[in-house]
């Protein structure tokens, strides 16, 4: 059983817990790039906390074609568009190449919509140099996320940091060696699926990131 005491609000409460752990990087002059959509939410608090500009890293989880919910791998884009399979899993299922493709066509083909909806005509951040923090609303098995950290890798940032609210030890564990530091702020050990350390996780929809991604330009730090 969860402790109730162990579970936050919602994202916006749960990204302004996690900006109180980040502090000591403002004086850094981060960039906040965050997973949609949910991560948006989170990224905010950070991106606002810090006065940090906000971005997002689009990812997209690939399913398995006959059980979608089952990760093979996953997309991520940016200035260099990373691809991570899990040979295991895709022996696993018994995914044709000919399945596989079209698994990947069709996320990257969605993920491309998000990237343009989210960001339209605006320009991705530079990240050479720069220190910047990654951010989800929680994460499980790690599969998307490690695809946006090796790919914002390549874009040479000065340090390289994962901020989330919740995930399990063991994943945090193999994340590790794809940045430089962790912030995490609850890591159980019996670990259940993220919605359940939030009393709200109600899906966030597409109109909300693009707001959320233009207030913290406007909108001066708390």
């Amino acid at each position: 059983m969860i402790d109730l005491n162990t579970r936050f609000a919602d994202r916006t409460d749960a990204g302004r817990r996690l900006a109180t752990r980040l502090t000591h990087l403002r004086d850094e002059a981060p960039i906040v790039l965050a997973l949609p959509r949910g991560g948006v939410v989170v990224g905010h608090e950070i991106a606002r906390a810090l006065a940090a500009p906000l971005d997002i890293i689009a990812v997209r989880k690939i399913g398995a074609p006959h059980h979608p919910e089952f990760a093979i791998g996953a997309l991520a884009d940016g200035r260099h568009p990373q691809l991570l399979l899990d040979d295991a899993a895709v022996r696993e299922v018994g995914v044709s190449r000919s399945e596989l493709r079209r698994a990947i066509r069709v996320e990257w083909n969605e993920l491309r919509r998000r990237e343009r909806l989210y960001r339209g005509a605006e320009p991705r951040l530079d990240l050479q140099g720069r220190t910047v923090i990654v951010v989800d609303d929680g994460i499980a098995t790690g599969c998307t996320i490690r695809a946006a950290l090796r790919a914002l890798r390549r874009s040479n940032p000065r340090r390289l940091i994962l901020a989330t609210p919740v995930a399990p030890p063991e994943t945090l564990a193999l994340l590790c060696d794809e940045c430089d530091e962790i912030v995490c702020l609850l890591q159980p050990a019996a670990f259940h699926a993220v919605a359940l350390y939030y009393d709200d996780f109600e899906q966030t929809i597409d109109q909300e990131v693009v707001r959320l991604l233009e207030d913290v330009q406007t909108a001066p730090p708390e």
